[in-house]
């Protein structure tokens, strides 16, 4: 089922999101309707906060960035539960731009460390670890900041936010449209 993505306002994506353990009713239906969504509104991930659902749970396909970013080839992760560790390493830091399915329309150059470790459960609650450089680590810390109620757009300077508010106040009014099924923010009542 290709579910709506909550749109850039909506306080479902300021929230930290709760631990998922086996009883989770429904896991492996949500697990396949998240690629499917994600797949259909063309993203590489997404975090159950985007669609309305504040639990630790990420999907993410990285292999459409493969032929630049060869870590990225034939990555497709459910991560549930993640744990991200910086892995200290100064080269590996750089600034790259980052999109959002929960914020259509915009992009802004974000500074990251490309080098991390990872700790996760996969659908079958089989726990995994691993060091992962790169683009992919970059799109996994993305993907991790929407389980702490962080969106990209925290981790850059208060005048590029300054700059981009009108755009962000026109997603937040419902102005500014999306080619995919969207949830916009509730409208404040006066």
């Amino acid at each position: 089922m290709n579910l709506p993505v909550y749109l850039y306002g909506h306080p479902v994506l300021r929230n930290i999101s709760d631990p998922l353990d086996e009883s989770y009713e429904g896991l492996s239906q949500l697990i396949d309707d998240m690629f499917e969504t994600m797949y259909r509104s063309e993203g590489v991930g997404l975090a159950a906060p985007q669609i309305g659902r504040n639990i630790r749970l990420v999907v993410i396909d990285a292999d459409p960035f493969s032929e630049t970013f060869p870590e990225c080839k034939g990555r497709k992760l459910t991560l549930i539960n993640p744990e991200i560790e910086v892995v200290d390493d100064a080269e590996r830091h750089c600034s790259r731009a980052e999109g959002c399915l929960s914020i259509p329309g915009l992009s802004e150059n974000v500074a990251r460390t490309e080098h991390i470790r990872l700790r996760w459960l996969d659908e079958e609650f089989k726990p995994h670890e691993e060091e992962i450089i790169g683009f992919l680590a970059r799109i996994v810390q993305h993907e991790c900041d929407h389980l702490e109620g962080k969106l990209y757009i925290d981790h850059i300077s208060p005048i590029r936010k300054q700059l981009i508010r009108p755009k962000l106040n026109g997603i937040i009014t419902g102005r500014t449209r999306c080619d995919y099924p969207a949830k916009y923010a509730p409208k404040k009542r006066h």
